[in-house]
């Protein structure tokens, strides 16, 4: 069965607060880290599990990607893959950010 890449309202909202944030130096640069960040996830269809646990977490369903010094955060759960938030790998993760 295929997986199915699903992006929660937060993680977009995450990508957007990111942009924003380097665009104050560089649009462009901008424009080239969110479309990173939007398609790094697709190699996920075919490896969901290439990602690591989340060390904060320690919970083998929710996993990580890093795209730059950004920490995609997903969770598998049956044929989803919902990526869940994406956060700079500076800050600290609590379970409510999820």
């Amino acid at each position: 069965m295929d997986y199915r890449l699903i992006w929660s309202p937060e993680a977009v909202d995450d990508i957007e607060a990111i942009g924003k944030y380097i665009a104050r130096d560089s649009n462009h640069y901008a424009a080239s880290v969110v479309q990173k960040i939007f398609e790094t996830p697709q190699s996920l269809l075919n490896f969901p599990e290439q990602g690591r646990i989340v060390p904060e977490l320690g919970d083998e369903s929710i996993r990580e990607i890093f795209v730059f010094q950004y920490r995609i955060i997903y969770k598998l759960m049956n044929y989803n893959i919902c990526i869940l938030t994406v956060i700079h790998g500076k800050r600290e993760l609590s379970k409510d950010s999820l």
